[in-house]
């Protein structure tokens, strides 16, 4: 079911604010997916979802290889029959602020901190589409 990314229904919405563990989908330089676990947070006000990670990771590495154009990525949940996707552009931010900020939206997605990591970026979605069962 197609939905609309900075307008979700509130049941859409509503899955993306429960705690599940995600998965983020980059290209590989062959083109191939490369999918990992990972947390998520979704900010339809923003048309953005972000992702915390070091900067030394493979994921990290795939979507600097697009570019400044960013990487096409989707990012997933799913919890029994519910599922949600959100695809969009990444690019990878590594400005202080907007780090800050990312940390605290997965503090409270996750109800945890972040550990401590001196190498973390943000691999910063710009919402495209949105689909899902939740």
């Amino acid at each position: 079911m197609a939905i609309d990314p900075r307008n979700p229904d509130p049941g859409f919405l509503a899955f993306w604010r429960e705690r599940h563990v995600c998965t983020l989908t980059t290209p590989r330089p062959d083109g191939t997916p490369h999918v990992v676990p990972v947390g998520v947070t979704y900010d339809p006000e923003g048309g953005l979802a972000r992702v915390i990670a070091s900067g030394h990771s493979r994921k990290v590495a795939h979507v600097r290889a697009a570019g400044e154009a960013g990487a096409r990525v989707a990012v997933c949940q799913m919890a029994g029959r519910r599922w949600a996707t959100l695809e969009g552009i990444a690019v990878i931010r590594e400005e202080p602020g907007l780090i800050a900020d990312a940390e605290a939206r997965y503090t409270e997605r996750y109800q945890r901190t972040p550990r401590p990591n001196p190498a973390r970026v943000l691999i910063e979605i710009t919402l495209t589409r949105a689909m899902g069962r939740p």
